[in-house]
């Protein structure tokens, strides 16, 4: 009988049983499973333990610096203040209630200075104060128009904060590694990967084409020859890329909003796919009409490379989990984020 020899067999085993050896306390972290989809199709999500812990510790809420209490007879926050442009008509002890909780949200090592001048509150030389009254504005559009996306839990000025002056998770325009001059088209990042897209070699900017430009979100053509698709190997890998970025901004997988058996079908489609559709065009929204626009109120060591102001994009507010704060109802303590009254 013929004998055969598989090259490197022997180390490969050698070196199995040296590992089996070496790491014989070791043990896999505890995980948890949760099913999210029809049995049988795979949707469900499978996380470490350890990494729901660190998720719900970077979504604590944080505590109110005093409760809301209102005088029925109190003058309004536009007859005291001067150059009081947004939320003038609140109650004083409302106003000042409010702008205590977001120097906590967003400024609490530099404090109110971070945007007034000390000397003068009416002043807006600082550009800080300039987006932020901005920001509350943007805050209260998503809260009264976006409620397809952000229901009644809406947002304040901490889901995106969370005590940095400038949130943690934003972009800016991002053409890639530039190239000579005589290299012609520099392509679109592939083979590098990025963090921003799970640290796959895709598009590591989807963000400018999807989330600003409003390009539309394709995959292939599902026939041999395209009729009235507009997609691409392009279009594809963009879409992809954004993907990959939407599961890591959520902590989820493809399966919490797609049906794994028909990714396309929006009728087997779980509800999230929907609200995640107003996610994407309310993004689109925010960075067009009110970051963008402030390019040129912020300072030079605020903007992108290319010179374009920091923008959203869904890790922006989510943080890693597909309620940002777990869907804390810190709104209702803050009614003046909604309706501006």
């Amino acid at each position: 009988m013929r004998q055969f020899y598989i090259p490197g067999l022997v180390g490969v085993v050698a070196l199995l049983a040296i590992a089996m050896l070496t790491l014989s306390g070791w043990s896999l972290p505890p995980v948890e499973t949760k099913q999210q989809g029809y049995r049988g199709t795979g949707m469900m999500l499978v996380e470490d333990a350890d990494r729901v812990e660190a998720k719900m510790a970077a979504n604590m809420v944080p505590e109110e610096v005093y409760p809301l209490e209102t005088s029925a007879d109190e003058p309004k926050a536009g007859e005291v203040y001067e150059n009081v442009q947004v939320l003038g008509d609140l109650p004083d002890s409302q106003f000042t209630r409010l702008m205590a909780q977001m120097t906590e949200w967003v400024s609490p090592e530099e404090g109110c200075g971070y945007c007034h001048n000390l000397e003068n509150l009416a002043d807006d030389s600082l550009y800080t104060k300039v987006v932020a009254r901005r920001m509350l504005q943007m805050t209260q559009h998503i809260n009264v128009d976006w409620t397809d996306h952000v229901a009644a839990t809406g947002v304040t000025c901490y889901t995106c904060h969370r005590g940095n002056p400038v949130p943690q998770e934003v972009w800016f325009n991002n053409p890639g590694p530039r190239k000579p001059a005589n290299a012609g088209y520099r392509g679109e990042g592939q083979n590098l990967a990025a963090v921003n897209v799970g640290l796959t070699s895709l598009n590591y900017d989807p963000f400018t084409p999807l989330l600003e430009d409003a390009q539309q979100i394709r995959v292939h053509t599902s026939t041999a020859l395209p009729s009235g698709n507009d997609s691409s190997i392009q279009t594809t890998e963009r879409t992809y890329s954004l993907m990959i970025h939407m599961s890591e901004a959520l902590g989820e997988n493809c399966t919490f909003c797609h049906n794994s058996r028909a990714f396309n079908d929006w009728s087997q489609s779980s509800p999230q796919r929907v609200r995640a559709w107003h996610g994407i065009q309310m993004v689109r929204d925010l960075n067009n009409d009110y970051l963008t626009p402030l390019t040129s109120v912020f300072p030079a060591h605020r903007l992108g490379s290319e010179g374009d102001a920091p923008k959203l994009n869904c890790a922006t507010c989510h943080n890693g989990v597909n309620k940002p704060l777990y869907g804390a109802q810190m709104l209702d303590k803050f009614p003046s984020l909604r309706s501006g009254n």
